[in-house]
């Protein structure tokens, strides 16, 4: 049959209209096909080859997992299991810190790291996403400085560093009763920029120590702090700690029960605290050393240096659907790199650090002083199932 295709083709072609009429009326007549099914098979430049039953469509694959899982895999975990569109800003960072730490790639391969898609990457990491799958709050009113402290209405100038959004987290466990560790969060707004601190209670006293140890630490000074209703924010310590200075911070809170007031700072607590201490309870005072020892180090330098992350450009609704656009994956360190409100001496600071940066010897340090910390918390657990 192909063979008889083949040679009326030839006479198909070089055919007139009326010549191609009786080719065709032949060809239905003796083959049975439809007419345009027999015009396509007669048209066509080349034959198909045809499928065998274990061939696959499609085209064929660019990207095999054999090569390419295992250090996607390696930085994907120590980047604390990024979605596709943040690992793939966060493979050029990550690279070469890997080949020092795990040996060199061929070319090929990485080539390919750096150049997949985000659906791929997605897609080759599907396996283990499955094989590592990834409560209570405890802000209590403060009534007092309402009238003093004004609500966030006006907008904040974004696109420079220094206004920074504050809330706390609660290591209660299941329940809010007596003495634990709290974490306080603050969050830059432009950069993403994001220091975390442990305090024993919500004694105004000790928030403020830990704030003031935050502010020396940021890479640009403080212009607005904004936090929630809480009492350990809304205080006569805290209100003179930011007034009463050269250049005084504006002090604003977000509306009552609307958490989406505060968002940047809403999504860090998950990120930067509950995905590191999850929702056991802390009441071992003296884990709060060991905790700020972790924020202030590993934490702050994977999270600033190593970390991109993706911030909302603009947002609106059509009909019934919220279409929203982001801005290309960052580290909140390129995005203060790239400022032009920072001088070039914090800079040159921020490039020497980075500088003397491993991200997976950082990850190690962080793994193992959580597990020291976890210990002494697994002890207390064990202790209190016994007594009861």
């Amino acid at each position: 049959m192909d063979l008889y295709l083949k040679q009326l083709k030839n006479r198909y072609i070089k055919a007139d209209r009326k010549g191609k009429a009786l080719i065709l009326d032949e060809f239905c007549q003796t083959s049975g096909y439809h007419r345009k099914h027999a015009i396509r098979l007669l048209t066509r430049k080349e034959f198909r080859r045809k499928q065998t039953q274990h061939e696959s469509r499609g085209r064929k694959k660019t990207y095999t997992p054999e090569p390419l899982l295992t250090p996607l895999k390696h930085i994907w975990l120590a980047a604390n299991q990024m979605c596709g569109k943040r690992l793939k800003a966060a493979i050029p960072i990550w690279l070469p810190f890997y080949e020092k730490s795990y040996g060199a790639l061929n070319g090929s391969a990485k080539t390919q790291l750096l150049t997949m898609s985000e659906a791929t990457i997605d897609r080759l990491l599907q396996p283990e996403r499955i094989r590592f799958p990834k409560r209570l709050g405890g802000t209590k009113p403060g009534s007092l400085l309402k009238k003093h402290i004004p609500v966030k209405t006006d907008q904040w100038n974004e696109q420079q560093p220094g206004f920074v959004e504050a809330d706390t987290v609660a290591h209660c466990g299941e329940s809010l009763m007596g003495d634990f560790a709290w974490s306080i969060t603050l969050t830059d707004i432009c950069s993403g920029w994001t220091e975390n601190r442990a305090v024993w209670g919500k004694g105004s006293q000790g928030v403020i120590e830990q704030i003031h140890d935050i502010e020396h630490g940021l890479p640009f000074p403080i212009l607005g702090f904004d936090s929630d209703n809480g009492s350990e924010f809304l205080n006569h310590h805290l209100l003179r700690y930011f007034r009463e200075r050269t250049k005084p911070v504006q002090f604003t809170r977000s509306r009552p029960y609307h958490k989406d007031d505060n968002a940047h700072v809403e999504q860090k607590n998950w990120t930067h605290v509950r995905q590191l201490f999850g929702y056991y309870r802390i009441e071992n005072k003296s884990l709060i050393a060991k905790m700020n020892d972790l924020y202030q180090h590993e934490c702050s330098l994977l999270h600033n240096y190593f970390y991109p992350s993706m911030k909302l450009i603009d947002k609106c609704r059509v009909q019934s659907k919220l279409i929203k656009k982001h801005d290309k994956p960052q580290t909140p360190y390129q995005r203060i790199m790239a400022s032009e409100h920072i001088d070039s001496s914090q800079k040159e600071r921020l490039a020497a650090i980075y500088k003397t940066l491993n991200p997976f010897e950082l990850k190690a340090r962080l793994e193992a002083k959580l597990k020291n910390i976890f210990s002494h918390v697994d002890v207390q657990l064990k202790g209190r199932r016994t007594a009861i």
